[in-house]
């Protein structure tokens, strides 16, 4: 498979990167929660009713931004995958089980637990990282 080559973005990735920290930062401060989406998912699924609100707004607004970006630039955002349907389902139930084993995703984790100097979470960035530069890995340059 020949993946093309992902475009450097210097801008966006740091307006992007600024945003997440923003939103992580706002719902710590407000709500005294971290901004992981798997458990904010999870909580939106199966939590208390009284906090099920902020959490379906979260994910509606991660919903929303590129329809937001769309009419605000004329343009959608680019998103392409190169991968059939069966292998991103079967992808993405392996990263919801490896959340929900791990007690968090690469937002809870990389994002709000490193910057509360969690080992647990150092540990959890560290096996997030060393298992994606060995996907990397397999599907470049391996046939």
């Amino acid at each position: 498979m020949d993946l093309p080559p992902t475009p450097f973005t210097p801008f966006l990735s740091l307006t992007g990167g600024a945003m997440i920290g923003l939103s992580a930062v706002l719902v710590m401060l407000f709500l005294g929660r971290i901004a992981g989406i798997s458990g904010i998912t999870w909580g939106a699924m199966t939590g208390p009713l009284s906090e099920r609100g902020w959490r379906a707004a979260f994910l509606l607004g991660l919903l929303a931004a590129p329809l937001l970006v769309l009419a605000l630039t004329g343009t959608a955002p680019e998103q392409t995958v190169p991968s059939s349907m069966p292998g991103m389902i079967v992808a993405g139930l392996l990263v919801g089980f490896g959340a929900r084993l791990g007690s968090g995703c690469t937002s809870g984790h990389g994002v709000c637990g490193l910057a509360r100097l969690s080992p647990r979470s150092l540990v959890a960035v560290l096996t997030f990282m060393a298992t994606a530069i060995l996907t990397v890995f397999v599907l470049r340059h391996l046939p």
